[in-house]
């Protein structure tokens, strides 16, 4: 059966992910994988509010809870998808990556990802 640690580890196969990381809804790192000069820690810690105000956000329009989310950046983009109530998934990304493959996989597994939390 497939672990966490084989989740992160997929996904850091994928070109042009820098990190990897199965977190909790309050920041703290469950488990991650990470190019050297990446501090997941510190990119976690801030995904506690993101998370906040993009459900206040689906409330407001009526959309539901945060399913995912993409944030670009000029040097990276950021994709966080929730896999439970407690549990989140972020994936550093280069740029160049082909983001739209690895948006495809992640809400195509979803459940099967959601199973291992």
């Amino acid at each position: 059966m497939a672990t966490i640690r084989d989740l992160v580890a997929t996904l850091r196969r994928f070109d042009g992910v820098q990190a990897a990381a199965v977190l909790g809804r309050d920041g703290l790192l469950i488990d991650t994988d990470a190019n050297e000069g990446v501090d997941s820690e510190q990119i976690a810690a801030h995904v506690p509010s993101i998370l906040q105000f993009a459900d206040e956000l689906g409330t407001a329009a009526a959309a539901g809870p945060l399913q995912s989310a993409v944030l670009e950046h000029a040097e990276a983009t950021v994709v966080l998808a929730s896999m439970s109530a407690d549990v989140v998934l972020l994936v550093l990304v280069r740029p160049d990556a082909n983001l739209g493959a690895l948006l495809y996989d992640i809400r195509r597994h979803r459940a099967g990802l959601a199973s291992l939390v």
